[in-house]
């Protein structure tokens, strides 16, 4: 059921590009539509501990894994869609607007942060690892949520439109909050 749930925003997106019901610019809605699916999918992602743990559903940690491969699914398309419709796949302007644009810099950087945790998301890798490196690796995904919000932040910041960015913000300080409690206490 969840993986269905976190398939139908991009089959409402699939849905909306081939009825041409994304809008005026369809490219950009498809950008930021895929940004925000990331940003919910990868606060939903570092819900799963502090759920489980606050209403005792140890059950809830086998979605965590799901969650964040679905994360990193979004993420991909977003960076995908970033790259053909506003860049043409032009990688050396893609290299340049990365280093010109600080949000595009920092959304960069979440990216490339995320991947690792992507590619050791399964069970083989936990074992090559070991737990505890693996444990130190995945902590990654709170400065990759941290920089996905500053990515929005600084991307909202042209339009100064920041209430969505503010909700993020404070659901990220949030579960933050609730892992610096548990790991001071």
């Amino acid at each position: 059921m969840l993986w269905v749930l976190c398939l139908l925003p991009f089959a409402c997106l699939v849905w909306g590009a081939a009825n041409e019901a994304l809008g005026a610019n369809p490219a950009e809605y498809l950008i930021r539509a895929l940004g925000d699916w990331t940003l919910r999918l990868l606060c939903l992602t570092l819900a799963i501990t502090p759920l489980r743990v606050t209403f005792g559903l140890p059950e809830l940690a086998k979605f965590r894994r799901m969650l964040g491969l679905f994360t990193y699914f979004y993420v991909v398309l977003h960076a995908l869609c970033y790259s053909a419709f506003d860049m043409g796949f032009e990688w050396s302007e893609i290299a340049q607007d990365i280093a010109k644009r600080p949000f595009i810099l920092v959304g960069f950087s979440a990216f490339v942060l995320l991947t690792p945790l992507a590619l050791t998301s399964f069970n083989r890798a936990i074992r090559w690892l070991g737990a505890t490196r693996w444990r130190w690796l995945h902590r990654l995904v709170y400065l990759v949520a941290v920089l996905a919000v500053l990515h929005f932040f600084w991307m909202r910041a042209g339009k100064s439109n920041f209430a969505e960015v503010f909700v993020y913000a404070s659901v990220l300080g949030l579960l933050l909050l609730f892992r610096l409690r548990r790991f001071v206490g």
